[in-house]
């Protein structure tokens, strides 16, 4: 049985992973990595800090930490035009989902355009990316290495650089 997707909450720490579906390649070229970080820029960083991140052809693991409410609120009230909104509680149990959407938006926007680019219909990414808590400052110096040496892990590159 499945286990429930955990909630991406304020001032947390998530190792955030994702492929794509099949044996599609989600990077074909240098312009689409940097498409893709233009587009992580505008829908995720507003609500993340990103620690470590490392994007391969046919995948991606980031390292990222929820920012706090008040910065988060400060970017839905510009971005959902709602100046009075108080707190993340006013959103009337949406509140959880702010920063699973935001990926989701980012995952979309990209996908729309590679398959616009490429003339291809579809989802890109697999189902659902991954996450898990970052629950000890072992386990965040273990993934940043992890994340940097995956591509050669991969077979990607000869080395981490």
């Amino acid at each position: 049985m499945a286990q429930p997707r955990i909630t991406l909450e304020s001032g947390n720490t998530y190792h955030i992973w994702t492929h794509a579906n099949g044996n599609d390649n989600l990077f074909r070229c240098k312009d689409n990595y940097r498409y893709f970080l233009e587009r992580y820029q505008h829908h995720v960083h507003p609500v993340v800090e990103t620690f470590a991140y490392c994007l391969m052809p046919n995948h991606l693991h980031l390292m990222v930490r929820v920012r706090k409410e008040d910065e988060i609120l400060g970017f839905l009230r510009k971005k959902k035009d709602k100046p009075n909104l108080q707190s993340l509680a006013d959103l009337g149990g949406l509140e959880n989902r702010i920063v699973s959407q935001q990926f989701s938006n980012l995952f979309n926007s990209y996908t729309k355009s590679i398959n616009k680019k490429y003339d291809r219909k579809g989802s890109l990414f697999i189902p659902n990316f991954r996450r898990k808590l970052i629950d000890s400052d072992e386990y965040f110096i273990r993934l940043i290495a992890y994340i940097h040496n995956n591509p050669v892990h991969h077979g990607f590159v000869k080395t981490p650089n």
